[in-house]
């Protein structure tokens, strides 16, 4: 697994929520929910899963996540960014239902309705619920409290509903208008939150029932509290109405900003976006920046209201924005800026607790490094490694850390023409008298710490050349590897002493990164000069054909093979003169043979 995704996994809150799994090119593959973030999205990476679920681990490269308030509030975000998305490995919702509502018709003798489509026709609408078995639960709970209108046209008789005492029958019978509103009302109180007064209702009635034994009726009674307090639980992730929204929350800390934006698209939640960045200003200054920037400088659409924390000055964003600007203090909209704000805080969280853990793999690693090799903290460190093929075309590479980051624009390459064979000893000599001669002519910054890829041979070498010819006093150490070819010890002293430091520590990781990156250099720029000479070798001795157009052809057809294939139009508008374009063909023609 990736050092970075493993660091950030160890990162994960322990919230619900949303996960997001993305490929190596960045797409979404995958959407999950959870209980508990941290547990769930971390044992995608543990332990053994089934063929299924290895592929799609096998893929998984990064990550993000959405905290919610509840695990019903994770389903739900999970179901509009599934439909936002569509990940290849999440099973789609083919009928596209929406969720189900309960609803209240306005008519003269009201009805109680099950829908999925919420309409502009004065009803009163109530949700969404995320199971509808639940919402017809609940329905069927208030029909039997309020005794509404069942039918869709009225019968010239009564039904069974009003032999079940949940229909008063205006069909047939006389109904005082008088007498719905009051139902209506205790209905929309009911879905509204004031569910608790019937549940408390319903308990009593349990207790009583099961104090004089009548089980069933109590296990009845049991399970329509939990239906209601199942479909009753608040839910944020979805608004009642249509209409498209962004909700921002922000939180500052440390000098860093970190803002938060939840985009409510028909009434949905389907997307957020979080941006880090440190601020120099008062934060509720800064933040006017940021959000007049975030609808000025980018494609981002203005939607039909925005929703903003209550400390932000209201006057100064209706002044960058023309559309409607709300700072809720109560009710859903709250809730839903207050989400932002704890989305905002836990990333800032992440940002410090990843810059720590950064700063304990670079900065810490060093400091560490020094302390065991007794040695000033070698903040910058110069590594050295040689490459050759049976002592041809041998060169050598210098990489450079400076805190314990790669500082890939003071990286060296060295060719090494005056060395003959293999002679590893000799060509560390001449590399790193060519690299610090030239440091003290130009004065360059000299290393704090020179490692050399090689045992006690190598770092004699490099010693002798800077104390004896150049007069420095620059430590080098050695990096042995063992048989399988990864860094093993650390070879260091007036007599080249192991220098013992704990495996799993970040101060030997520090130098396994050194190592390889050296090697890599190395082993690349090794392979890059005899593929050039290889170029060159084989169209030596064509009249007309020198460096600057053998190289003109490697730049352009890359390979023998493709200029072989080329035309002689292709190589004489390429700038070749046409007899040495014949050449070139018949020269390759031969070599084919």
């Amino acid at each position: 697994m990736d050092t970075k995704l493993k660091e950030k996994l160890n990162l994960l809150p322990e919230e619900p929520g949303c996960y997001l799994m993305k490929d190596k090119a960045g797409e979404i593959i995958y959407v999950g929910k959870a209980k508990v973030l941290k547990n769930r999205v971390r044992s995608y990476f543990m332990g053994s899963h089934n063929t299924k679920t290895q592929r799609l681990v096998s893929e998984i490269v990064n990550f993000e996540y959405i905290v919610t308030e509840s695990s019903i509030e994770a389903l739900l975000l999970e179901i509009n960014l599934i439909k936002k998305n569509r990940p290849r490995y999440n099973v789609m919702l083919r009928d596209d239902k929406t969720y189900p509502f309960i609803k209240v018709t306005k008519e003269k003798y009201p009805r109680l309705l099950i829908t999925r489509q919420v309409l502009k026709d004065r009803a009163d609408y109530f949700g969404p619920f995320p199971n509808v078995g639940a919402a017809n639960e609940t329905k069927k709970i208030l029909d039997k409290l309020y005794p509404l209108r069942k039918c869709n046209i009225l019968p010239k008789e009564v039904c069974l509903y009003y032999h079940m005492h949940q229909c008063l029958a205006p069909c047939v019978f006389e109904v005082s208008r008088e007498e719905y509103p009051p139902m209506v009302k205790e209905i929309r109180k009911f879905l509204n939150g004031g569910y608790e007064i019937v549940s408390q209702r319903l308990k009593k009635e349990m207790i009583q029932a099961s104090n004089e034994l009548q089980f069933e009726k109590a296990s009845e009674l049991r399970n329509q509290i939990q239906s209601i307090e199942t479909v009753m639980t608040k839910q944020r992730m979805t608004m009642l109405d249509s209409k498209n929204r962004d909700v921002f929350g922000f939180a500052v800390n440390k000098g860093w900003m970190s803002v938060q934006v939840f985009f409510v698209r028909q009434g949905k939640m389907i997307h957020r976006e979080v941006s880090l960045f440190p601020f120099y200003g008062e934060k509720q200054e800064d933040f006017l920046t940021y959000i007049g920037q975030f609808y000025e400088e980018s494609e981002h659409l203005i939607p039909h209201e925005i929703l903003l924390p209550l400390e932000v000055d209201l006057e100064s964003v209706e002044a960058l924005i023309d559309t409607k600007i709300l700072q809720p203090k109560r009710g859903t909209k709250r809730e839903l800026v207050d989400l932002a704000i704890k989305n905002a805080k836990v990333s800032l969280q992440q940002k410090f607790a990843w810059l720590k853990m950064q700063e304990e793999r670079t900065i810490g690693a060093v400091r560490r490094l020094g302390e065991v090799m007794n040695i000033p903290i070698p903040n910058r460190i110069e590594a050295f490694d040689n490459s050759n093929l049976s002592g041809t075309n041998p060169v050598a590479a210098m990489v450079c850390f400076v805190d314990g980051k790669s500082e890939k624009k003071e990286y060296r390459k060295f060719k090494i023409k005056t060395v003959v064979g293999a002679d590893d000893y000799a060509s560390m000599r001449k590399v790193v008298y060519r690299r610090y001669s030239r440091v003290l002519k130009e004065g360059g910054p000299l290393p704090d710490l020179i490692l050399v890829d090689g045992g006690r041979g190598q770092v004699n070498a490099a010693l002798q050349v800077l104390n004896n010819q150049l007069g420095l006093d620059i430590p080098v150490a050695g990096l042995v590897k063992n048989e399988k070819h990864k860094t093993h010890e650390l070879l260091f002293g007036e007599n080249l002493d192991v220098i013992v430091l704990e495996r799993r520590s970040q101060a030997f990781f520090l130098l396994e990164r050194i190592q390889d990156e050296v090697h890599r250099f190395a082993i690349s720029f090794h392979r890059q000069l005899r593929s050039k000479n290889s170029f060159s070798s084989r169209l030596a001795d064509i009249e007309g054909l020198g460096p600057k157009r053998k190289k003109l052809l490697l730049t352009h057809f890359k390979t023998l093979k493709r200029i072989g294939e080329a035309s002689l139009e292709e190589l004489h508008e390429l700038g070749l003169p046409k007899k040495v374009a014949e050449a070139v063909k018949e020269k390759l023609k031969k070599m084919t043979k």
